[in-house]
């Protein structure tokens, strides 16, 4: 049986060390929340997409079928930028984070 012993190799197998310098994690803290926003509106267009416009007393017809994506896409902003928000910013900026090259 061959050992190899070699520290170099071992070392370069290793995970790398995660590159916190500010700038870094400010963007990646960024595209986290806006990741978070795009995924949050995806979602709730998929939720609203059931819900006929023309329905009930105050039905917005064409009009709402044009604004709503604008509405959810600010109703997806204001979740994503309370504290915490749904936590899927947290995950991808950890993720970035571990991922990038030093």
């Amino acid at each position: 049986m061959n050992i190899n012993t070699d520290t170099a190799q071992l070392a370069a197998s290793a995970p790398r060390p995660v590159n916190t310098n500010a700038a870094s994690r400010e963007q990646a803290e960024a595209v986290g929340k806006q990741f978070e926003t795009m995924f949050m509106s995806q979602m709730l267009q998929h939720m609203f997409s059931g819900i006929k416009t023309e329905e009930g007393p105050f039905g917005g017809g064409h009009a709402e079928a044009m604004f709503r994506p604008m509405l959810l896409d600010e109703y997806a902003k204001m979740v994503s930028n309370r504290p915490g928000g749904i936590g899927l910013a947290d995950q991808v900026t950890r993720s970035m984070l571990q991922t990038q090259e030093v």
